[in-house]
């Protein structure tokens, strides 16, 4: 019979054919070495389902975790301008023009307004993909302004950390923003409007040294890395070797550091169950 034919190529595929069809698909976790499919991960808020590594998210998809559908943005047209016209590298005036394309957003925070199960809440949250989340004065504007904002609502406020801390292209400019932004939240404390802070991996610089720590609840997600100088640096100024997990979120709880771990899943239902303590 001529449509039978045993040169024909057979039906099972080949190995290559079985790598371009799965290609992209899968993923070697970063904690567990694991192979992930990456719907499960995405299913699961970006977290492991076998060893609860948390990978970073978006500034965005932390609001749509954390805030009820139908939240606003305020000022998202906010931008730095190089105030300082850093020369020392071309990459930051690069940055500034290229990130808003790239990464979908004008600068390193976000702020949305909206409501966490009914309670008026006001949220700012870090996009690390932007010059690693790095406080310069825009990124300081503009949690100062959310924080007026809660204050001007009588809301709650909420700050999500990942940070690479103050931004140096922008010098003293950049570390006037953690006085500022402390002010605001005295005045918030002052009100009796609740500030939750929550820490992700990593909160480092400037950022831990102000806003950050200052929490009326002080949240964190498992193993972030909090602290002001990083592990290296503090190593080879006390030429001593740290504790096994020093500066993880873990370390920070035993030493009182922070109140709480939470995974990303209950982080929304915690913070409802503290709003509720706060405010009745």
């Amino acid at each position: 019979m001529t449509w039978f034919n045993r040169e024909k190529r057979p039906l099972e595929a080949t190995d290559e054919e079985r790598h371009v069809v799965t290609e992209g698909l899968w993923i070697k976790c970063i904690g567990c070495k694991e192979a992930l499919w990456k719907k499960d991960l995405e299913g699961n808020c970006q977290v492991c389902p076998k060893c609860g590594y948390h990978y970073k998210i978006t500034a965005h998809e932390r609001l749509n975790l954390l805030l009820d559908a139908g939240w606003q943005e305020h000022d998202a047209g906010m931008h730095a301008t190089d105030p300082l016209e850093f020369t020392a590298t071309k990459s930051y005036k690069v940055s500034l023009e290229q990130l808003p394309k790239k990464v979908g957003v004008n600068e390193a925070v976000i702020t949305g307004q909206g409501k966490l199960d009914g309670y008026p809440i006001v949220c700012s949250a870090m996009e690390y993909n932007f010059i690693g989340g790095s406080m310069g004065s825009v990124v300081g504007e503009k949690i100062t302004r959310a924080i007026e904002r809660a204050l001007d609502t009588r809301s709650a406020f909420v700050a999500v950390s990942c940070s690479g801390g103050a931004r140096m292209q922008e010098g003293a400019l950049s570390l006037m923003q953690m006085a500022k932004i402390s002010a605001a939240l005295a005045k918030l404390d002052k009100s009796n409007l609740p500030y939750i802070s929550v820490l992700t991996d990593p909160t480092t610089g400037g950022v831990t040294a102000s806003f950050a720590m200052l929490g009326d609840l002080n949240l964190a997600e498992p193993g972030a890395l909090i602290g002001f100088a990083g592990p290296r640096v503090i190593e080879q100024t006390i030429r001593q070797k740290l504790p096994e997990g020093f500066q993880r979120s873990e370390f920070l709880l035993q030493h009182g550091m922070i109140d709480a771990i939470v995974e990303r899943k209950e982080l929304k239902p915690f913070i409802s169950k503290s709003l509720k303590f706060f405010v009745g």
